[in-house]
């Protein structure tokens, strides 16, 4: 296949929806751990039981069922929110349909979320804000049986053909879509700014980590927020183009749709059934005349030559903290699932800096409190992702420029007149403290609250 046709199939999907004129958008998506409070596992059929009396609830529709028939993904077609549970039935997510405002994205999530809390409460269960559900190892963690995550786990497990490669490291949980949850926000871009919306916020991360960062685990017990490093350091992770950051600022879309062409396509589906195989960088896929991959035959695994086609570049899909999709919106995806009465925080705070892109890039542009010592972003990330700052932070000169960025957003959203700086004020109190909902959890637990006491508390409408 010609190098121009895979160029112009990766600049349809990914550049092309960016030209498109659209209004100013946002889109949510939250996913919570749901907890058994007798610290016993989950029961899918309760889940499967809830799942049911909310769509009669809210007149959703089915728009996903397992292969056992259970519903696992809920629709209503006019605001286009979903319920949905993510790989597995432990860990739910509300997808919001875009709307203008994040007034608006919380009257409906305030509504499904009091719901499902107070059928789950009578039940003896609970549903948090915390990016790694605290029973992990109690849940049985079992893909939703379904093609799709059937599929996904498939290939997570796969990790253990590649140990030992060079410059390759694997953590032993390819369970872990089925216990990590997230925030993300997609927010509509401009062909115009996409290059320094990726790149500014990407510079952004190593502050975003220190707000917003709530899953500590034991697999990796030095982290505040661990769920970036169980994808970079699975399968997901074989071509580290696929997560994190970009290693270098990028200078131009051409230079991005290279970039892609550089990331890998680990499935595709042929006549129903979902195939993975060893990632392969996408245009080197097109270039083959066949890949081996495996599917599940209803009894076992079997490996059966695929050719590439084109339209498989549908089946690509990557993991980094900024992602730009095919809808013409960048997905910022680094964020831990907050506090439920801190839910719209991140969404604020994306929407608010987006306002103020220009400001934001000068202002990271001259930062000299994180950057200035010859780190990138994907390191320093790294580094503030730890339960202890680096030494060579200033702790005082790290509050000012916490609350310059703030200050920014808080702008931004004024600028957009809907109110919707009210969100931001537990990210300044967050700055105040140098502190986020992982920290304050663990640092409680040593003087003597419980685990559960968090669950509780991060539950709290």
């Amino acid at each position: 296949m010609k190098q121009s046709a895979i160029d112009e199939a990766i600049y349809e999907k990914y550049i092309a929806p960016t030209r498109k004129k659209r209004g100013e958008y946002i889109g949510i998506e939250i996913e919570m751990p749901i907890i058994n409070l007798a610290k016993k596992p989950v029961e899918e059929d309760l889940t499967h039981k809830m799942a049911e009396a909310f769509r009669k609830r809210f007149s959703f529709k089915v728009a996903s069922r397992d292969s056992e028939r259970n519903p696992y993904n809920l629709i209503e077609e006019k605001s286009g929110d979903s319920l949905s549970f993510d790989c597995s039935y432990s860990n739910l997510e509300f997808s919001m349909g875009r709307r203008r405002t994040i007034f608006e994205i919380k009257e409906s999530f305030d509504k499904y979320y009091a719901y499902v809390d107070k059928y789950l409460r009578r039940r003896g269960y609970a549903v948090t804000g915390m990016g790694i559900n605290p029973h992990c190892d109690i849940n049985h963690n079992y893909p939703i049986p379904s093609e799709r995550y059937r599929m996904l786990l498939h290939y997570l497990r796969s990790y253990k053909e590649h140990l030992g490669e060079k410059g390759r490291r694997f953590h032993a949980r390819p369970d872990f879509g089925t216990f990590t949850s997230a925030s993300q926000v997609q927010l509509d871009v401009e062909y115009d700014s996409l290059v320094d919306v990726l790149n500014v916020f990407g510079r952004l991360e190593p502050y975003k980590v220190l707000l917003f960062a709530n899953s500590p685990s034991k697999e990796y017990p030095d982290l505040l927020c661990s769920r970036n490093i169980f994808w970079e350091e699975s399968m997901h992770g074989y071509n580290k183009k696929n997560v994190g950051l970009f290693n270098e600022p990028l200078k131009s879309v051409d230079e991005l749709v290279s970039y892609i062409g550089e990331t890998s396509i680990y499935c595709a589906e042929r006549d129903g059934k979902y195939f993975d195989f060893s990632p392969v960088p996408i245009k080197e896929y097109f270039k083959r005349d066949k890949v081996i991959g495996k599917y599940y035959d209803g009894q076992r695994y079997r490996a059966k030559a695929l050719e590439p086609r084109l339209e498989d570049i549908k089946y690509l899909r990557t993991f980094k903290l900024e992602d730009l999709t095919f809808r013409g919106t960048v997905e910022y995806r680094s964020a831990c699932c907050q506090p439920i009465k801190d839910s719209m925080t991140i969404a604020a705070f994306h929407t608010g800096l987006l306002e103020k892109l220009p400001e934001l890039k000068e202002l990271l542009e001259k930062d000299r409190v994180v950057y200035g010592r010859s780190q990138n972003a994907d390191r320093l990330q790294h580094l503030f992702s730890k339960k202890v700052l680096p030494d060579f932070v200033d702790r005082q000169k790290l509050r000012g420029q916490f609350i310059k960025i703030l200050s920014l957003a808080e702008d931004g959203l004024r600028k957009r007149g809907f109110g919707e700086e009210v969100f931001l004020s537990p990210l300044f109190d967050r700055a105040e403290r140098l502190s986020n909902p992982a920290k304050d959890m663990l640092e409680g637990i040593s003087q003597g609250w419980r685990l559960e006491d968090y669950v509780e508390r991060y539950s709290v409408l």
